[in-house]
């Protein structure tokens, strides 16, 4: 990972701390405490071993230190736990935090954005890598600190007593932060190349499990699963190449550590035979100096070592932010807002929904969230009870103008809901005068009520019953032992695909919607299903505007208007009779599609 990149992740985790709030300080002085704690335990050690020892003072005497020191034994344990749990709470705060500003995100952008990434891609940056954010909040982020101040005062305590062994501690403190800066070079990057093996491992996986009857039925199994063992042994390199870098880095720091203290032991060893006389300042050396010295040099060292601990954390999180920041930091490309918020307002207030809907496109450009164009520029109308059918080949922009019109892609140009701009009305106001109907229904865990009641709980059973009776549905729900509360499982699990799409279409028509937005809403249904379906929707969209994306050409004849994609402008539009007489792609279109052939031969 370039330095510049790494400079720029390591600040923008640095500015989410302030979500962990208090308990980030918490943690440090817990730790704090901890380290003064352990400096009286050795003094108190010390104190009483040359007494005894040196002194040959009686025990008794030292009844005080003894005291002491059993009281430490608790109050260490509890500041051990104390700073544990705050370190946690500080780690937990940031997770939820980062968590529902992801989702919150992800939401913002929509299902265009969404659809750029397998699932697993998904499942692995709100899960695994947030999870992975922990450890540098609850354990690096205050090992930093403490790795300065523990140290410093021992080194303040140390240095009266004795210069040469202070000097012995300073001159090899260095050793172990220096190998951290080299052992994080390459750590960062490692981690970085594994969080990316594992979403390329999670959408994979995710996606041949969604498939795996198709990859059955055309015979497919043995050939993905060689690709899912390939993905799964990158997967396995890249991480054997972390904690190899974890194993080394934390041999060595211990292996720095235990040199630096052989040396101190020596020159106390040495010190007492006569062989050394610097250092005590002429003051002689004593059991009580070589004793408490020798107990705070582990400890001068173990806050070093436990940031080198910790350091995997830190390259773990930076791993982990990088694609975390690119997603929070995501501008999506909107047009210029020409009203201010007051004059919103007011006109937002000028717009009676009840009296029906109309939509001007006017040069209407649709882009991706990147800025690319996808479909445009487009210029139509569809007036109040208008129904409008779009027709075209695949990668015409059909799917593009229904997600902008829904709000999950930005637009250039113009386009006037009742004379406002779509861009100056809030979203949920305006999606809550849609009814959105797709190709692939989606239904959530849980009962057919929760489903059906989605966007309003409040509404009666009676009425959810009504819902579904004009969606041809109630007949199967009343066959149910447990009726409305009928379970749905992941999936869809316990209805089929014709039973979730009219279930879906309860759920639109509860929001009694000025306009209904239709993706192929019969594709993948049998003839029965189809009829029931559309059925449903032209009793439903009596009094309301209509906007149908489909292929389906024998579908057209109740429509109003019709529009014609190609790459991306409208090549014709008119009513179904009108196109008919015309040469032209929607003609070329009849010839082609083989359900207007079969309808021809049958009529």
């Amino acid at each position: 990972m370039d330095k510049p990149l790494e400079k720029k992740l390591s600040s923008w985790l640095k500015k989410q701390k302030k979500t962990c709030g208090f308990y980030l300080n918490l943690t440090v002085i817990f730790g704090l405490l901890t380290g003064f704690s352990l400096i009286v335990q050795a003094y108190l050690i010390s104190t009483v071993l040359h007494g005894i020892i040196i002194l040959n003072l009686p025990k008794s005497q030292f009844s005080n230190e003894f005291l002491c020191l059993l009281a430490l034994v608790p109050v260490r344990a509890l500041l051990a736990y104390a700073r544990e749990r705050s370190g946690f709470e500080a780690g937990k705060r940031l997770r939820l935090q980062i968590r529902s500003a992801v989702l919150d995100k992800i939401s913002e952008l929509g299902p265009a954005f969404i659809k750029g990434k397998p699932a697993g891609s998904w499942a692995s940056i709100v899960l695994e890598q947030v999870e992975d954010l922990h450890d540098f909040y609850a354990r690096y982020l205050p090992q930093m600190i403490l790795a300065g101040f523990i140290p410093l005062t021992i080194l303040v305590v140390v240095f009266p007593l004795n210069w040469a062994a202070g000097l012995i501690l300073l001159c090899t403190a260095p050793l172990i932060p220096i190998f951290m800066i080299f052992v994080g070079e390459g750590a960062a990057d490692a981690n970085r190349k594994n969080f990316s093996a594992m979403a390329q491992l999670s959408g994979h996986f995710m996606d041949r499990l969604k498939g795996l009857h198709t990859l059955k039925l055309f015979n497919r199994g043995e050939a993905e699963g060689k690709d899912i063992e390939a993905a799964s042994e990158s997967f396995r390199k890249k991480t054997m190449s972390v904690l190899r870098i974890a194993f080394l880095s934390s041999a060595v720091l211990e292996f720095f550590a235990a040199i630096s203290i052989a040396l101190l032991a020596i020159y106390f060893g040495f010190s007492f035979l006569g062989h050394f006389d610097f250092g005590d300042y002429d003051a002689g050396f004593s059991l009580f100096v070589g004793m408490f010295v020798l107990m705070l040099a582990p400890e001068f060292y173990q806050p070093l070592r436990d940031m080198g601990t910790h350091y995997h954390a830190k390259a773990q999180a930076i791993g982990a932010a990088e694609e975390l920041m690119e997603l929070l930091e995501y501008n999506v490309e909107t047009i210029e807002q020409t009203t201010s918020s007051t004059e919103k307002s007011t006109t937002i207030k000028t717009i009676n929904w009840h009296a029906g809907l109309e939509i001007i496109a006017s040069d209407f450009t649709v882009k991706s969230h990147s800025g690319i164009t996808l479909t445009g520029p487009l210029s139509f109308q569809l007036n109040n009870g208008q129904h409008m059918a779009i027709v075209g080949p695949s990668g015409a922009g059909k799917s593009s103008l229904l997600n902008a019109l829904l709000g999950f892609l930005p637009y250039q140009g113009s386009l006037k809901i009742n004379g406002v701009e779509l861009n100056e009305l809030p979203v949920s106001q305006w999606r809550a005068h849609l009814a959105w109907l797709g190709q692939d229904p989606q239904l959530f865990h849980g009962t057919v009520r929760d489903n059906v009641t989605m966007a309003s709980a409040d509404i009666e059973d009676e009425r959810v019953r009504s819902l579904l009776a004009k969606a041809k549905v109630l007949d199967f729900v009343n066959q149910q032992t447990l009726g409305l509360d009928h379970p749905i499982g992941e999936q869809m699990a316990g209805v089929s695909v014709g039973q979730a799409q009219r279930i879906a279409l309860a759920r639109a028509l509860g929001q009694e919607a000025a306009l209904f937005l239709l993706d192929e809403p019969t594709a993948g249904l049998d003839r029965h299903n189809e009829q029931a379906v559309l059925s449903a929707l032209r009793d439903a969209m009596t009094n309301s505007s209509c906007l149908m994306v489909t292929h389906r050409l024998d579908q057209l004849q109740q429509m109003d208007i019709v529009l014609v994609l190609d790459k991306g402008i409208i090549v014709q539009q008119g009513s179904f009779e009108q196109l008919n007489k015309l040469p032209g792609l929607f003609k070329q279109m009849q010839t082609d599609d083989p359900d207007e052939q079969k309808n021809k031969e049958l009529n």
